[in-house]
């Protein structure tokens, strides 16, 4: 019998690792470059510059913005679904389940903010991404904030999800393997998530 339910929620799970993931990642190694100020942030961008417009185009739109958009409509319907008690349980992934479907609430607001104000209007309006752009932005308190919370649940919620993957999946079978993923793409989270605050915070130091 095809379980329609079971195979999207298995195509959820890709787009939210393969594009996502790697879009994170890129984002996170890219803005990292602003440690080392201007010109190496700068030149970062440039490279990213560098790909043809019809090539990043269609990249944007097939590889991104549709699986984007798959993956957060639909995961913002799983995450109104689900019952989240983890006052009631205590046990850590409980406490990450619940997690799981807050921070897709909050990143499906904070990507459409992230994507209009950029990559629309900013970008799109002629005006390229520097670091002169962000500091500018990043001096507001606010626009502060809201970033380093949004780059922090999305690498939370990405190194969750391969987690949560690879126990669906059947990757890891058995509570052990499942643990010391678990533990290892925490230790992920922690990783990136610190080298996430280390280059906001150069925003402020500079």
């Amino acid at each position: 019998m095809f379980h329609v339910t079971f195979y999207i929620r298995r195509l959820h799970s890709i787009c939210g690792i393969v594009p996502m993931g790697l879009f994170l990642l890129e984002h996170v190694l890219t803005n990292a470059e602003a440690i080392g100020g201007p010109a190496a942030f700068n030149e970062a961008i440039g490279k990213i510059a560098m790909i043809p417009h019809n090539i990043m185009l269609v990249i944007e739109i097939f590889g991104l913005a549709i699986p984007f958009l798959f993956h957060m409509i639909y995961g913002l319907y799983i995450a109104l679904q689900a019952r989240n008690n983890p006052t009631k349980y205590g046990y850590a992934r409980n406490w990450q389940f619940a997690l799981q479907r807050w921070t897709a609430i909050f990143l499906f607001v904070f990507l459409i903010i992230h994507v209009v104000d950029l990559r629309i209007f900013t970008k799109g309006g002629g005006t390229p991404i520097s670091y002169a752009l962000l500091d500018q932005m990043f001096n507001n308190m606010g626009w502060f904030i809201l970033y380093l919370v949004g780059m922090i649940a999305a690498i939370f919620h990405f190194c969750n999800g391969v987690t949560t993957l690879c126990m669906t999946w059947g990757i890891a079978k058995g509570p052990r393997i499942q643990t010391f993923i678990g533990r290892v793409m925490m230790l992920v989270c922690v990783l990136l998530s610190l080298a996430t605050i280390a280059f906001m915070a150069s925003y402020k130091m500079h």
